[in-house]
């Protein structure tokens, strides 16, 4: 019994280091493994067109990861840059480009945007379901927005004042449509502003007066089915031009479609790990699938070979 009693009192501590040294080993390849890189919160801030989206991935990427977190908040693009500016989150959504006193002052703070584009949006021009008409031209989508047409009899429709729904000031997509439709001219001040896209689609379910301008990925119910009660109209360059719809892939990608632009995301220099796995993922096939599961379309070659440079 006494040399058993010894035999124990010398494997006590060999059995306890090699349960340390196990520990230990467990240890450095949690710090190193990808998934303990990403425990930190990532902090998502901006567009309202996008907010839905990046929600989705986010959503997709932390089932394929346990343990991962990220929390994805609207606002509008002018929030999110704001917010990248003043260090309050990871990665800025914004429907639009920086405008140069956001650069300015980024770079005052020492803030080094990189800038990443994750998807593709066809900017909608919607009606209401019985409204007659279902072409407009750039021009006569501007002088709408201006206040310049006032009534739908004007475009062919019936006798009616045209009521009319936009964005606030902030949005990334009241600066996109004011620069390349309204060519840098004042809204009307009887734009009804709504906070979100979803708010516009359901006013004008309501109005058939009215005449509003979303993401494309606001067009689709939850079936991936166009909303009833909306008109997605038919957009020409110019009187000559061919109409083309937001809906047509083709139109979109081959830039045909006049109203398109890249959906992006910000971050402060080069992006820590859990934010460059993100990013990694919404650029897969897997991420750019999603993109185009939720109405909205895949980016092409020159975009993505610049992210893949940001990332660097």
């Amino acid at each position: 019994m006494k040399g058993q009693s010894k035999i124990k009192k010398h494997q006590k501590p060999v059995a306890w280091l090699l349960t340390a040294g196990l520990s230990l080993i467990l240890l450095a390849v949690f710090l190193v493994s990808p998934v303990s890189a990403q425990r930190k919160m990532v902090q998502i801030k901006g567009s309202d067109t996008m907010v839905n989206l990046v929600q989705i991935l986010a959503e997709e990427y932390m089932t394929k990861y346990p343990g991962t977190a990220i929390a994805v908040v609207g606002g509008g693009s002018g929030t999110g840059i704001t917010a990248i500016i003043n260090g309050t989150c990871d990665l800025a959504n914004h429907s639009r480009d920086w405008k140069k006193s956001e650069l300015d002052l980024a770079y005052e703070k020492g803030v080094r945007p990189r800038i990443f584009a994750i998807a593709v949006d066809a900017l909608s021009i919607v009606v209401n379901e019985k409204n007659p008409i279902d072409t407009l031209t750039m021009a006569q989508v501007g002088s709408i927005f201006r206040g310049e047409i006032k009534n739908w009899k004007v475009l062919g429709g019936p006798d009616g004042k045209i009521s009319l729904y936009g964005r606030q000031s902030n949005s990334g997509t009241y600066s996109f449509l004011q620069e390349h439709v309204l060519n840098n001219k004042n809204y009307s001040p009887e734009v009804k502003e709504m906070n979100g896209n979803a708010q516009i689609i359901e006013a004008i379910t309501q109005d058939a007066a009215g005449i509003g301008y979303v993401g494309v990925g606001y067009v689709y119910d939850d079936r991936g089915q166009l909303r009833k009660g909306i008109k997605v109209l038919k957009i020409k360059k110019d009187e000559n031009s061919p109409e083309y719809s937001p809906l047509d892939k083709d139109a979109v990608y081959s830039a045909k479609y006049a109203i398109s632009r890249p959906l992006y995301q910000s971050t402060n220099g080069k992006p820590s790990a859990a934010v460059s796995q993100f990013l990694q993922f919404e650029l897969s096939p897997e991420g750019q699938a999603i993109v185009e599961r939720e109405g909205f379309f895949r980016i092409g070659k020159d975009l993505m070979e610049q992210n893949e440079k940001n990332l660097r």
